[in-house]
């Protein structure tokens, strides 16, 4: 673990190829992130994963990625069902509180069961974002709801049925993405909202998960806090709001290097995602002139950030015994669409 590098990849295709190989034994980053383009078959899909593990010589390194229903689910039919989004399960919450935390638990918990058929461990959900009326459709749907007690109660199911399958949670996006009126892929956000504001909303579905071992950042920014840097970025965001204000003292991942969020080089991205205090850069599109760059400015993790990567990796643990076919038929109950 000392010697992993403070950095999770991406990478180009369905299979490793040598130079890939070459560079991540070389540079050792802590885990990898899967997209769709990595995504072909169960038998690659596993192989892969195991490609990714063995450049490394950790069997059980990190893999992350980003299943979590409806438009953001990388592992589709037929190798898994598609999954309703977020929304869906917020309006049964709001009908019948029991059922929607039920529909929330059940269906993160068969995303665990989908992904540990190919040794994915890691799951970048719950989506913790409180969107307001009129702000962009980058989150939308895949918020739970507009009530951040809504989101809090169904954001702890979700990650309550993720680590019951042996899968951990990344909670995103760390402060708040949902009152954005810009996609952060493509250009950078501001939020001009009060700091009280946004600690009785954005804030309080990540107070109540403060818990959890991982989340990811915001490429936000926040002006009532820091009008110069989005969170990603700030130093005083992640020191007074995330770490103190918010209570978070977990992995702290950036949310990608790559995104038009953030302005300048590759290099000068990534330099200001370790300068702001994330414990770890993702990087997740496989270029590998970007991942050299990146390599060339992240250090092996140590200190605090070693200390918090330590506590995911020993939090693996084994699935709670479930049967597969009896959840699926409780879950299609309540979900008749799914």
């Amino acid at each position: 673990m000392s010697e992993s590098k403070a950095v999770i990849f991406g990478c180009s295709g369905l299979s490793l190829t040598a130079e890939e190989k070459a560079f991540y034994r070389a540079e050792k980053p802590w885990g990898f992130i899967l997209f769709g383009r990595n995504i072909g078959t169960e038998d690659q899909i596993r192989a892969l994963v195991a490609e990714l593990r063995d450049t490394i010589d950790n069997p059980d390194a990190p893999v992350l990625i980003d299943q979590e229903g409806g438009r953001v689910q990388r592992i589709k039919a037929p190798l898994a069902p598609a999954y309703p989004n977020a929304a869906l399960l917020g309006a049964l919450y709001s009908q019948d509180r029991e059922t929607g935390l039920r529909a929330a638990w059940l269906m993160s918990r068969l995303h665990a069961i989908d992904l540990m058929k190919f040794g994915i461990n890691v799951d970048c959900l719950p989506v913790l974002d409180v969107p307001i009326e009129g702000s962009h459709d980058v989150i939308g749907n895949r918020a739970y709801g507009f009530d951040p007690h809504l989101v809090a109660a169904m954001g702890q199911a979700a990650a309550d049925g993720l680590k019951a399958g042996g899968v951990l949670p990344v909670m995103k996006h760390i402060p708040g993405h949902g009152r954005a009126f810009a996609d952060s892929h493509l250009a950078l956000p501001t939020v001009d909202t009060s700091l009280d504001e946004l600690m009785s909303s954005d804030f309080v579905p990540f107070q109540a998960l403060k818990h959890e071992l991982m989340a990811m950042s915001a490429h936000v920014v926040y002006s009532a806090l820091d009008a110069d840097h989005p969170a990603t970025t700030s130093a005083k965001i992640i020191r007074t709001v995330i770490r103190e204000s918010i209570g978070f003292q977990g992995l702290l991942l950036s949310d990608d290097v790559s995104m038009n969020a953030l302005s300048g080089t590759i290099t000068d991205r990534t330099k200001a995602i370790v300068a702001g205090g994330c414990d770890i850069v993702l990087h997740c599109n496989g270029i590998m002139s970007e991942m050299v760059d990146v390599a060339r400015h992240v250090v092996p993790l140590a200190g605090q950030a070693l200390q918090r990567a330590t506590r995911v990796t020993m939090a693996f643990a084994d699935a709670e015994p479930a049967d597969e076919q009896a959840l699926r038929a409780e879950f299609a109950a309540l979900i008749p669409t799914a």
